[in-house]
């Protein structure tokens, strides 16, 4: 099975996807999209796969976001893909799913055996299989 894992290395987020998915026991294909950012026909694809809009990919905090402007309703979906730093994250793609990981935990959803037993996050926080 393949994953990959749309990642930033000093998300707290995203690192403890990343773990769970390895807890899965998987070697995902992992995409720093800071350094190699997906293109927008990338980025329109992974947002139809999540059925999600595409403000629903924008991340806020610790972002240019509020210096932008972006919460005003006259940018189109163009403009608002137009800067990687933006992008929410961790985004992850599996035979199963395509999903904004956002808790980590979600990545369960879409990983072969969602039952990995007791994760603890980088925070102490304890996650086990919602299912």
């Amino acid at each position: 099975m393949t994953v990959t894992i749309y990642h930033n290395p000093d998300c707290g987020t995203s690192r403890n996807t990343l773990a769970m998915i390895r807890a899965n026991g998987e070697e995902p294909v992992v995409i720093e999209y800071l350094r190699t950012p997906p293109s927008r026909a990338r980025l329109l694809e992974l947002i139809a796969a999540m059925a999600i809009p595409v403000r629903g990919l924008l991340r806020e905090k610790g972002t240019p976001y509020a210096e932008l402007g972006l919460a005003d309703t006259r940018w189109t979906d163009a403009q608002l893909l137009a800067h990687p730093i933006l992008i929410n994250r961790p985004i992850v793609e599996t035979p199963k799913g395509t999903r904004l990981c956002r808790p980590s935990e979600t990545v369960l959803e879409i990983l072969p055996n969602p039952d990995i037993g007791p994760f603890i996050k980088e925070d102490g926080e304890r996650v086990t299989n919602p299912r």
